[in-house]
């Protein structure tokens, strides 16, 4: 059936926009939405509305296959692959909807009436539909020097140190979810401003309500006339609020630059990969703790191989945006293995829309303790403030995953990413009432350097490089025999050395350094590949492997 949950949104300010922009270069004097989609995957551009593909049409099929690796990201509903960097804009659409669906519950679009105010210390928010009304405010704390100025959302009073944030350039509202969705109630009498308005039977959890008071914030900067505040948002919170603030940024396109901090199960961190990860809260948990997440995700807490979408497609909704994952690696029920997991899958959508330098990933941290306010994540928080909100920076993406929770995303995906174009949209084609269980081959996203036409392996590298470091992943695919075992060499570059290794064993940290397979990956079918990675220090680039099979 066709899905449209209200969300009627207008993209004519964002059009207008954007043409008001090109044509003040003398670029073009006409811009279509094609254009748009296409030029939001090249630069860091922020829609300028809540959901930018409330007009695309989504049909959500009646089934779904089960599976327990992660749901390929770039597959539509009707069993074609996006082939366009336009295409994303209505696959985003399609897994919003699962989302809403599955996981979190609806998030309806802006009511009727929103009203409020803005001053140099808090926000006041009003809102009315369908005869129901409701208010709350949040606190300001600007930062010194003249405005308007940015500002992000610290879900709970409790996120990302806020101190750094001020001290960036943006100011700080603190946002009391609670008044909006209260923790604490059962789930068939939930309370707060949003359940005022939408019933207090609402199967949406707490998190998608608090995104919801979030949007109504933004609502009310944005018909403020932006001499306090200007609408470049930014939002973080930390555990569960951590939570809150990663769905803000999943379900909110005018959100610049998303921070969410050890989120835990019910954040960032794969469902799939939590149900598996020893010590992570599990996926019942954390759904019986508070109503956190949508009522219908109960069905899915000892089955999330039958979930249609993971987490990794949620981080993927961020994209192009900025978004900035911190998560603590010491306490194993913050699952940071998942997280990773999630990370690097949602990390190639922003690599195939050619927005790799607007993700950022950090677990490499020595204080254990939760939600501190870590001198590792300061510099690039302040970077990607910078960048994203201020708009005055071009900070590359950094990821640091420590090696007491390395994600192993070959384990979790059994698709590879496509070569996006620039081209127009490839519409899709009428779908089935399943779609096909065997996804679409495609080419990796690297080839071979020495392709396999015969026994024995060869070896791809993929490096994601920051100032200082790089994180590799290295495939490995046989050739027309099986094999039982492999080593891949690569000399690094000069002043580099391998920090710590995953999926493999490792001889050498400097130089050429040999890595061999673990006892679970080393046979390897006919054409089929294995992964592994590693992080390193220093440059990361020209590295060659080259791969023998034993």
């Amino acid at each position: 059936m066709n899905i449209s949950s209200g969300r009627f949104a207008l993209r004519s300010t964002f059009v207008v926009l954007a043409v008001a922009a090109l044509a003040a270069a003398g670029a073009v004097t006409v811009i279509t939405r094609t254009a748009v989609a296409e030029a939001a995957a090249d630069t860091v551009l922020v829609a300028g509305v809540e959901d930018d593909g409330a007009d695309c049409p989504v049909t959500v099929p009646g089934s779904f296959p089960a599976t327990s690796r992660l749901p390929d990201p770039f597959r539509r509903f009707d069993g074609t692959r996006i082939t366009s960097k336009a295409d994303w804009r209505c696959r985003r659409a399609e897994t919003r909807e699962l989302v809403e669906r599955y996981v979190y519950g609806d998030k309806p679009a802006k009511p009727a009436s929103v009203t409020g105010t803005v001053t140099s210390s808090s926000i006041t928010v009003n809102v009315s539909h369908n005869g129901r009304s409701a208010s709350f405010s949040a606190s300001v704390q600007l930062p010194s020097g003249s405005g308007p100025f940015p500002a992000v959302i610290v879900v709970g009073g409790f996120g990302a140190d806020t101190a750094t944030i001020r001290s960036s350039g943006a100011a700080v509202i603190n946002y009391d979810p609670l008044a909006v969705g209260r923790e604490g109630t059962p789930r068939n009498n939930k309370q707060g401003a949003f359940y005022t308005i939408y019933g207090a039977s609402s199967s949406t959890g707490l998190l998608a309500a608090w995104a919801w008071g979030a949007s109504r914030i933004i609502d009310v900067i944005e018909q403020s006339g932006g001499t306090i505040l200007r609408p470049d948002i930014g939002v973080t919170g930390c555990s569960r609020y951590g939570k809150g603030a990663f769905a803000v940024g999943v379900l909110d396109q005018r959100v610049a630059l998303t921070m969410p901090v050890e989120s835990g199960t019910g954040g960032v961190p794969a469902f799939r990969s939590v149900a598996q990860e020893g010590g992570a809260q599990g996926l019942s948990s954390a759904y019986s703790e508070q109503p956190w997440l949508g009522d219908a995700f109960g069905s899915y807490t000892g089955n999330p191989s039958a979930l249609p979408v993971d987490t990794h497609q949620m981080v993927a909704m961020v994209a192009p945006r900025g978004l900035f994952i911190m998560e603590n690696p010491h306490i194993d029920w913050l699952a940071a293995q998942s997280g990773s997991v999630a990370a690097l899958a949602g990390a190639e959508v922003y690599k195939a829309l050619g927005a790799g330098d607007n993700i950022t990933y950090w677990s490499d941290v020595q204080d254990g303790t939760h939600c501190a306010a870590r001198s590792e994540w300061r510099t690039p928080m302040q970077q990607y403030i910078q960048k994203f909100l201020l708009k005055t920076g071009n900070a590359t993406g950094t990821f640091r995953i420590s090696s007491r929770k390395p994600g192993n995303l070959a384990q979790w995906r059994d698709w590879t990413t496509p070569t996006l174009s620039d081209g127009p949209t490839t519409p899709p084609t009428t779908p089935p009432t399943t779609p096909p269980t065997t996804p679409p081959t495609t080419n990796p996203t690297t080839p071979p350097t020495t392709p396999p036409t015969g026994a024995g392996c060869s070896a791809s590298i993929s490096v994601q490089s920051w100032t200082g470091g790089f994180v590799a992943t290295v495939r490995v695919t046989a050739g027309s025999s099986p094999i039982n075992g492999w080593t891949v060499s690569l000399t690094l570059p000069a002043g580099a050395s391998v920090v710590n290794a995953w999926n493999a064993n490792r001889s050498g940290n400097t130089g050429t350094v040999q890595f061999s397979n673990v006892s679970y990956n080393g046979s390897i079918a006919p054409g089929q590949s294995t992964e592994f990675g590693f992080q390193g220090s220093g440059s990361g680039t020209g590295m060659t492997p080259t791969c023998t099979a034993s």
